[in-house]
């Protein structure tokens, strides 16, 4: 909600961050001082909007933020986690990733398909993934 953290950054509060609650609303938040965002979507998508934090003053501040938002809005298309689990089995090539547990649903094979292209059509990679033990980001000790 745009107006809420506008509204909370509009406080300014001397020991208070204000993150927004999607990448969405990433570049706004930065260029009303707030702090960054906190998103389901920072773990596939993380290096684009560290860098967008790091660039936002930049002349391509707004492109970057159009990028992470067709990412976004394709991701947001399907049920979050298994989204998010589908692109990192398909981004690791570990399947294990897109185990889910009930309540939820793993994406069908089609949905896979379309959600994997469409991220594809737009560029998406998370590079940082290949070449990791089991696809899994940190230590597995």
């Amino acid at each position: 909600d745009w107006d809420n953290t506008r509204a909370m950054l509009q406080r300014r509060w001397d020991d208070f961050r204000v993150f927004a609650g999607s990448e969405i609303f990433l570049l706004r938040t930065l260029q009303h001082g707030g702090a960054g965002c906190i998103s389901a979507t920072a773990n596939v998508n993380p290096a684009a909007m560290r860098q967008l934090c790091a660039t936002w003053q930049g002349a391509h501040a707004a492109a970057a933020q159009e990028a992470l938002d067709a990412v976004r809005r394709i991701i947001q298309g399907y049920p979050m986690i298994p989204a998010l689990k589908a692109i990192i089995a398909a981004q690791s090539g570990d399947a294990e990733w897109a185990t889910v547990r009930p309540p939820l649903v793993a994406l069908d094979s089609e949905q896979k398909r379309i959600l994997l292209a469409e991220l594809e059509r737009h560029g998406f990679a998370m590079p940082e993934f290949r070449g990791r033990p089991h696809g899994r980001a940190g230590n597995d000790a």
